[in-house]
């Protein structure tokens, strides 16, 4: 079973209902209902995901959507030490380095998932655009 780490532009997508991104985010979604994949995410997601949800949905719609992202996902915290590397890395976006960093800690994760594939150009770890990532696993189950 495949280990993905999704990038919050990929969650914002499937939550905002961002169209086309919103349908190979569900289709992702799907597949860990299916368990055919395991989905993680890092713990600053939530209040990026919070911030830009909450402008369309009220606070309790928000907070619901949220606690099934929870209940969907596994979570991956941010630590000193990942803050420290993310710091120190040569990411140009702060968020994309605490969200690889929290990936790279996690030393399972078989590739990461983002609509922002230059953001993440010196990744040790594969990086894949949402078509890539459902051929990928597409072809596994087949």
């Amino acid at each position: 079973m495949k280990r993905i780490f999704l990038d919050t532009n990929i969650l914002i997508d499937f939550f905002a209902d961002r169209k086309p991104f919103s349908i190979e985010a569900a289709k992702l979604f799907n597949y860990s209902f299916k368990k055919k994949i395991n989905i993680y995410i890092s713990a600053v997601s939530y209040n990026n995901i919070y911030y830009i949800i909450r402008q369309s949905f009220s606070h309790l719609e928000t907070i619901k959507m949220l606690s099934e992202l929870n209940e969907w996902t596994d979570v991956i915290d941010v630590s000193k030490e990942i803050i420290k590397k993310a710091l120190k890395s040569d990411f140009k976006d702060f968020e994309d380095a605490i969200q690889y960093n929290c990936a790279k800690s996690f030393n399972k994760i078989d590739f990461i998932v983002t609509r922002d594939t230059k953001d993440f150009k010196t990744s040790a770890l594969p990086i894949l655009t949402p078509r890539e990532a459902l051929a990928l696993i597409e072809d596994s189950n087949s």
